[in-house]
């Protein structure tokens, strides 16, 4: 995970803040041996929000921006309560697995001299964060109906409320020596979640270690300023002494320098991030087809009680497979179907023959490979079935009645700047996001499925 567009004025959530917070914050990167590139530097202007990262000079990739030694890093291992943290380990389990760090930053942020007030001078204020967590319940789900972000909040919302009540307020009224009162707050607790959701990292597993438990997140100082595209020009780099961020592409003096929080589609970053990339930059966005929809699609072809039975059958064996589940999507990307054997066996499955069927069941899901190439290419569509492109077909639709607007309406929107400039910004965000892209993304599934 990376860090966020910064758009607001910052200052110190908890507290004052440095009337010059940038000077303050790169006088403690000299004294904590953070080294910033003499050809970078911090700023609000040329960026794309807020505060930034800057070429001064050009850079060629390869080249080091900056180093972030591991103590400077600010995580349950190396916060003040960090052996606090490890010895109550076990009570501090939680779904999420944030709650150490969370309890790490609520301590560090009332402490007038933690190590690390210059880094939270830089940080937005809390009240200010855009996460849809954050907006009224009402306009979340007018703006973000059917991208499946609203379902996402309310299961952040719940979540959240249930390890603030049943873990961290337990344990900081345990302590109340190492937390004040003011901090003792379920508001407080709910923005630092989004903060640290939204700005925190997460080091990978090495290859071997892939059956662990994800590593738990961290901040990193310096890193947390890049802003984020999908074509970014920068990477952060994991070593044992310190982390590095490194330009991957030409970046001429004067352009920002982007890092990247992973392929993000919009119904991500607007989730997690409380932004998204204006259509159509993000090259990483996707839709969603919800496994539902396709059943639900299905369904509405059959005629008699007997071939309802029958494709619930199939259904069933589709979750024995594990290739479809009540909560799971089938992924679309600009170019191709990113979860691609699911939605093929899925279709496979739900438009064979009842006797194919049999034996393909008989055969453990081991069907005949001699067969026409069926790859889910957004190109190779019309090349697919007919009733592959028909169940297609009528699931787009489905999923496209989910949403509050139709592809027309929104490219009229788009195209009417005089119109757009008076949205808010949440609605601008809503229309460049996740429901624009299914739509668009979509219109070229409808053209290809179109010829039946």
């Amino acid at each position: 995970m990376a860090t966020p567009a910064k758009r607001q004025r910052v200052a110190g959530p908890v507290g004052g803040g440095d009337p010059d917070p940038v000077a303050g914050f790169l006088s403690w990167c000299q004294c904590v041996g953070l080294e910033l590139s003499p050809k970078v530097a911090v700023s609000r202007k040329g960026t794309v929000a807020g505060y930034g990262m800057v070429a001064q000079e050009s850079v060629q990739p390869g080249e080091l921006l900056f180093a972030v030694p591991r103590a400077v890093l600010l995580s349950q291992h190396t916060c003040s309560i960090s052996g606090l943290l490890e010895r109550e380990r076990g009570a501090l389990q939680s779904q999420s697995g944030w709650v150490p760090l969370l309890l790490a930053l609520l301590h560090e942020l009332q402490a007038p001299a933690s190590p690390w007030s210059p880094y939270f001078a830089l940080w937005p204020e809390l009240g200010s964060l855009e996460h849809p967590m954050f907006w009224p319940q009402e306009e979340r789900q007018r703006l973000l109906q059917g991208t499946g972000v609203p379902e996402a909040v309310e299961k952040d919302l719940t979540n959240i409320r249930s390890e603030y009540y049943s873990i961290v307020l337990p344990f900081m009224e345990a302590h109340p020596d190492l937390f004040s009162p003011r901090v003792r707050s379920p508001e407080l607790y709910h923005q630092l979640v989004a903060l640290v959701m939204a700005y925190s990292f997460q080091e990978p597993l090495e290859e071997e270690d892939d059956d662990k438990e994800p590593n738990p997140p961290l901040m990193v100082p310096a890193a947390d300023i890049l802003n984020h595209v999908a074509n970014h020009n920068a990477n952060l780099e994991y070593s044992p002494n310190c982390l590095r961020m490194v330009a991957t592409q030409p970046i001429p003096k004067g352009h920002e320098i982007f890092n990247t929080y992973g392929q993000m589609a919009n119904w991500q970053l607007i989730h997690m991030y409380g932004f998204v990339e204006p259509y159509p930059d993000n090259t990483d966005d996707t839709a969603d087809i919800q496994m539902v929809t396709v059943r639900e699609a299905a369904l509405q072809g059959t005629k008699v009680a007997a071939e309802r039975l029958l494709l619930c059958e199939r259904w069933d064996y589709l979750c024995k497979l594990e290739m479809v589940g009540e909560e799971g999507a089938f992924v679309i990307g600009w170019e191709e179907v990113l979860t691609e054997e699911e939605l093929t066996t899925t279709l496979q499955v739900l438009c064979m023959p009842a006797e194919e069927f049999r034996e393909f069941k008989d055969q453990d899901g081991r069907g005949d490979d001699k067969q026409e190439d069926n790859s889910l290419t957004i190109r190779n569509i019309p090349k697919l079935k007919e009733s592959w492109r028909q169940l297609l077909r009528d699931s787009v639709l489905l999923t496209l009645k989910t949403y509050a607007t139709d592809l027309k309406a929104e490219q009229d929107l788009l195209s009417n700047k005089e119109v757009y400039a008076k949205l808010s910004r949440r609605e601008q965000q809503a229309l460049q996001g996740p429901s624009s892209m299914f739509s668009k993304t979509n219109e070229k599934m409808m053209v290809s499925s179109s010829e039946l």
